[in-house]
């Protein structure tokens, strides 16, 4: 390991535990109503009375289970089962299947659509739980929405999966993810956060397979050794959709023209709302679409994806500035470019060329790296606070407009990079 990895390495993990993880322990847990509070506004007001987002939760519950899996904390752990058990018994729509988008203060359901990227996230959080818990019941809870996602959002006519259902698992006219998005019914989006909980489950069953047996925790401080069984049947039906949705992205959402991912689709794959693209969903999809490969294990989906993985990344490179941050996104028929610089995007930029300096062996991509992570530590980590802030201006200015913690803003991104440089061998 050279001496700049390795300062790399040691400066992320303070910033996980230190910086980001101790934000949410210290200001985030709901002890009045259980769960974690809504929102935290870009100015640190907290809003106790916040909506509870489904993506929140979710994404708490894979920071906090990833965090113990890696650090082995117990105020971790204790974290990621405070998550995993309000989702469970507040987020779970026990009459109609699947999970709420949203929850008042209370707990009580806010928002009762079913969209499927929240679902995604939830097996995400529930699968890496398992992983680093061997709880049996996350797994089947896992499980059992990859199953509710098979149902009700898997095209079984045009391949893919739809955006969104209603409560009943309807037609719902409004599909979007957010007022940002186009309303179209299936998007990049939500398949890139469907291959991403479909890869940690399959990776949770191999490994558990490899192991034989497991640790079974149905309460902190209690570990049963236990046998974990699934289904040849199931295991073999994840494994298949995973494999089919790694041959979306690169025969369906990959634009062969210009190596970008395009965004949104009809049912029949047309493309929809203009040429839009994604920096940040480029460098982020690089990365998942190779892990999903490398999960996979199969040497020919891996010969195939290794030149789109180089060749997602390097399109994505067009939203870097001179100073190794990236800009948002761009609309290449209006000429709009949103060039603010936020926190998620910065992190995944520094995963995706990790992952391309790792595989590949390009030194350039290290450096890419290296700068975007310095330019977080000088610009977006707030060092007296807490956490980091959404973004900053095209200007340089601090965007306070924004939440420090809330609906979409989540120790996820920001864990999630730590975590990919800690425990990668490069």
């Amino acid at each position: 390991m050279n001496e700049t990895v390795r300062i790399l390495k040691a400066e992320v993990q303070d910033v996980l535990e230190n910086n980001i993880l101790n934000f949410w322990l210290d200001k985030m847990q709901d002890t009045e109503n259980g769960g974690f509070y809504g929102r935290i506004d870009g100015h640190g007001q907290l809003h106790a009375d916040a909506e509870k987002g489904a993506i929140l939760n979710a994404r708490i519950l894979w920071a906090f289970s990833a965090a113990y899996r890696v650090l082995r904390k117990p105020e971790y752990l204790e974290a990621a089962t405070r998550a995993k058990d309000y989702i469970v018994e507040h987020f779970f729509d026990w009459e109609c299947g699947g999970c709420f988008w949203s929850l008042d203060y209370l707990g009580q359901p806010l928002d009762t659509k079913k969209q499927f990227y929240a679902i995604g996230f939830m097996i995400y959080g529930l699968s890496e739980y398992a992983r680093a818990t061997g709880d049996r019941e996350a797994l089947d809870y896992a499980i059992q929405l990859y199953e509710c996602i098979e149902e009700h959002s898997f095209d079984k006519v045009n391949n893919g999966y739809i955006e969104a259902c209603t409560r009943e698992w309807g037609e719902i006219g409004d599909m979007r993810l957010s007022e940002l998005d186009a309303n179209y019914p299936k998007s990049q989006n939500t398949h890139l956060h469907i291959i991403e909980p479909y890869t940690n489950l399959y990776r949770c069953l191999k490994e558990f397979r490899a192991a034989s047996s497991c640790d079974y925790v149905p309460a902190i401080g209690a570990v049963l050794p236990v046998g974990i069984t699934v289904p040849q049947e199931t295991v073999n039906r994840i494994e298949d959709s995973l494999r089919n949705i790694i041959g979306i992205f690169t025969d369906r959402i990959l634009n062969p023209e210009t190596h970008h991912l395009d965004l949104f689709f009809e049912n029949d794959w047309t493309r929809g709302a203009g040429r839009l693209e994604s920096y940040g969903h480029d460098i982020e999809c690089s990365w998942l679409m190779h892990e999903a490969a490398l999960v996979l294990g199969d040497a020919k989906v891996l010969r195939k994806m290794e030149p789109i993985v180089r060749m997602v990344a390097e399109a994505s490179a067009k939203g870097l500035n001179a100073d190794g941050s990236m800009i948002h996104e761009a609309n290449l028929d209006t000429g709009h470019v949103d060039s603010d610089l936020h926190w998620w995007v910065q992190a995944e930029n520094v995963v995706g060329w990790v992952n391309i300096y790792q595989y590949f062996g390009d030194e350039t991509a290290l450096e890419k790296a290296i700068r975007c992570w310095q330019y977080i530590k000088d610009q977006l980590i707030d060092w007296e606070g807490g956490e980091w802030h959404w973004s900053r201006h095209k200007d340089g200015s601090l965007n306070l407009d924004d939440d420090k913690a809330g609906f979409w803003k989540c120790p996820y991104h920001n864990s999630r990079m730590c975590l990919e440089i800690m425990e990668r061998s490069f």
